[in-house]
């Protein structure tokens, strides 16, 4: 069962517009089998220039769904979200299926790191994370990578048990980096 936390920024949060949210983000319970309360994340913004920006994070056990979206009206940012992640969804499980097929696996779900809290530093150091590296394949990794929109992703080859990185190359395509141990 889907939890929500909606805040606003610069906009006060009515009961109608809290009330949109949860609607729409209530079709993508359709596509899991909830046994724990996950709390969907909502941040609604508006800017002086009235853009308004919605901003989507729900971390499930096995991957945290993200997704933004700046427009000139709330109601439809929201829309464009909820599709977006939607959307993320359907990709998600159309390569996990395909993959458990291929490998006879039920279930080929893996666990998302977690973020821990900001540690300023002399250095600059402006964001610090620990995260617990999941056995994948690269392909798994990428599709990670690209729901989160990240530049990179750190995870541990299933085949190799070391540690690799795949990364969004300046040509758009992927590169990967694997360390010898």
């Amino acid at each position: 069962m889907l939890k929500y936390n909606v805040r606003g920024e610069n906009i006060e949060v009515t009961d109608a517009l809290r009330s949109y949210v949860e609607k729409r983000l209530n079709k993508l319970e359709k596509y899991f089998e909830l046994n724990q309360d996950v709390i969907a994340h909502v941040n609604l913004r508006v800017y002086r220039d009235r853009s308004a920006k919605v901003e989507v994070t729900i971390p499930l056990p096995y991957l945290v769904l993200r997704a933004e979206e700046t427009t000139d009206d709330m109601y439809r940012s929201i829309d464009f979200v909820s599709e977006k992640l939607e959307r993320q969804i359907r990709k998600y499980k159309t390569r996990v299926n395909r993959k458990g097929r291929e490998k006879g696996l039920q279930d080929f779900f893996v666990e998302q790191p977690q973020e821990e809290e900001k540690k300023p530093s002399e250095f600059d150091i402006v964001r610090n994370k620990r995260v617990s590296l999941k056995p994948m394949d690269p392909e798994e990794a990428i599709l990670q990578m690209d729901m989160l929109e990240h530049d990179f992703f750190v995870f541990e080859d299933a085949e190799t048990n070391g540690t690799s990185v795949v990364y969004r190359r300046n040509d758009g395509r992927y590169g990967l980096i694997e360390t010898n141990e």
